[in-house]
């Protein structure tokens, strides 16, 4: 028999007619030719669901290529996701998209992109590429890309800026979606950016906004991922409005992709008390059917993607098919392993304490600080810790107050680090550092204290990328050659590393649950109040940078 082809005795679940019944499934060449009811729900029998998809996710925030981000997915019960390759757009433009593209063509795993819409998000920071919109066309029109990527310039939208309507309406005139990314957008200003033609948004971090921007038309995506977690406060949509929701990760590093996907979120949600078909279908049908995704649905003439649970409450799935071809089975993915090519934008230059020292003005401190679980800082003013330097005062970390010093570093070219103080990472000594850094993805490092965040970021230029930790003169770190975002390494191997590095940053103080993801946000401009791009301090909420002391 063909390897994807097949039969299977189950209880089928049939979404679109809120059905399950036990039922005989026949696939031939990867299609359903069969799906034969034969009687009422059998106990003990498996239930057969089509496959779980990730409405919204940047496959880079895995630190996998995804050829391996396939290969952990696909053991939770998934068979597609749609993504937005921005990330590696910012490195490399054009090129890192197609390099997505092509490495996800290689294993049984349906990928979908989008054409990235804000390359670079914002004029404030410096990126390694652009895509414009002649570029952005090129894109929307190749297979594998169908939509509009998050268009995260609300501002733009609201304002009806010519460049960015551009896009959108170049998205429309084809028929595609267009992703959307509007924090803290409520009531009138939902409307009009919804009325710009933007019909998603993942950023609602409470139930009246996401309820205005169903009002105003728009789908919304209950993201749960490392370190923006929203399903707690979103999940009572999935009763309200079934029909409206998705469910996603945005960005999950490879330790939480080890333990799960869309599946725990589906669990999740029957133990809230949801009802298993409203479940399963904000989890498997809206996004096929928002995207007109070429994902199979259990009907004769599908692609035959599905999984096999146990029981419709926990999810834990047995086995998955794409295409017809089975990828995962008893937690264990059947997808082999593919080389990985290489490819990089990395010209930062090292650095020295010197570089690092703050002149003393003003009487107080703007510190970002950070909350565990949200996207969102505050701003806060404090009193600084104050040092005598060579050339006067000097504004340094205050370890006992968890202030801590924050720095981003063009990784493209030679340039000054730009500095900052934050709240909330907890170090009482030592430093993290990254660069993956949304969305430019220059070098990002927060430390308790000059030379460890020194000895992190060097490590890191000496490595062409990755994760560090230094604590005293040690330092350890998980190098990421594919654009300084993802390794080139088996997925579980990189899933335990980077849990070592977690695990150290916690011996180091800090508290939070996903440190280096929180740290990638630093440098995220369109997420309010206060973050810090390669050119300074900035003030998203007025969108124009801002002093370091008041």
């Amino acid at each position: 028999m063909n390897l994807a082809s097949g039969s299977l005795l189950a209880n089928i679940v049939n979404l679109p007619q809120r059905r399950v019944a036990a039922g005989r499934l026949v696939w031939r060449d990867g299609v359903i030719t069969v799906c034969e009811m034969i009687g009422p729900e059998v106990p003990g029998l498996s239930y057969l669901i089509p496959g779980f998809v990730d409405a919204h996710v940047h496959v880079e925030s895995s630190m996998l290529a995804p050829s391996e981000f396939a290969r952990l997915a696909t053991r939770h019960g998934s068979v597609a996701c749609v993504s937005d390759p921005h990330e590696i757009a910012n490195v490399l433009g054009l090129e890192g998209v197609r390099y997505m593209l092509e490495n996800s063509r290689q294993v049984p795993f349906k990928m979908f992109f989008g054409a990235p819409s804000c390359v670079p998000a914002t004029p404030f920071e410096t990126a390694g590429a652009s895509l414009d919109l002649d570029e952005i066309g090129i894109l929307l029109r190749e297979d594998g890309l169908c939509y509009l990527s998050e268009m995260m310039n609300f501002p733009g939208v609201l304002a009806r800026d010519v460049a960015v309507m551009a896009k959108i309406a170049l998205a429309q005139s084809l028929g595609l979606p267009v992703d959307g990314h509007a924090p803290g957008l409520t009531g009138e200003r939902a409307r009009r950016y919804a009325e710009a033609g933007i019909s998603t948004d993942h950023e609602c971090v409470s139930l009246a906004e996401a309820r205005d921007k169903i009002a105003c038309g728009m789908h919304i995506l209950i993201r749960e991922g490392s370190a923006a977690r929203n399903f707690d406060t979103l999940q009572p949509l999935i009763r309200s409005h079934p029909d409206k929701v998705m469910f996603c990760s945005d960005d999950k590093h490879p330790d939480d992709l080890a333990r799960g996907h869309i599946d725990r979120l589906a669990a999740r949600a029957v133990a809230a008390g949801h009802d298993a078909f409203d479940v399963l279908r904000c989890a498997c049908l809206n996004p096929v059917l928002h995207y007109r995704l070429p994902v199979g649905l259990l009907r004769v003439g599908d692609a035959m993607d599905a999984a096999e649970v146990a029981d419709l409450r926990d999810f834990r799935p047995l086995r998955t098919w794409v295409n017809g071809r089975l990828v995962a089975e008893a937690g264990r993915s059947l997808i082999e392993r593919t080389p990985i090519r290489l490819i990089n934008r990395f010209q930062a230059r090292k650095i020295t304490p010197a570089d690092l020292e703050v002149p003393a003005a003003g009487e107080r401190l703007r510190v970002i600080d950070v909350h565990d679980g949200e996207l969102l800082t505050r701003e806060a003013l404090l009193a600084p810790r104050l040092e005598n330097g060579q050339g006067g005062s000097l504004i340094v970390p205050d370890p006992e107050r968890d202030v801590l010093l924050l720095m981003v570093l063009n990784r493209y070219r030679e340039a000054p680090p730009a500095l900052a103080f934050v709240r909330g990472f907890g170090l009482r000594r030592g430093a993290l550092a990254s660069s993956v850094a949304h969305d430019s993805h220059n070098l990002v490092a927060v430390g308790a204290d000059k030379e460890s965040l020194c000895r992190a970021v060097n490590a890191l230029i000496d490595s062409g990328g990755g994760i560090a930790v230094a604590d005293g003169s040690r330092v350890a770190s998980l190098p990421l050659p594919v654009a300084g975002l993802m390794s080139d390494l088996d997925g579980d191997v990189v899933a335990a590393r980077y849990t070592e590095l977690t695990l150290r940053a916690g011996e180091l103080g800090s508290p939070l649950r996903a440190p280096f993801m929180t740290l990638s946000f630093m440098a995220l401009l369109v997420i309010p109040e206060l973050k810090l791009s390669d050119r300074g301090l900035f003030d998203g909420r007025e969108f124009h940078f801002t002093g370091l002391t008041v």
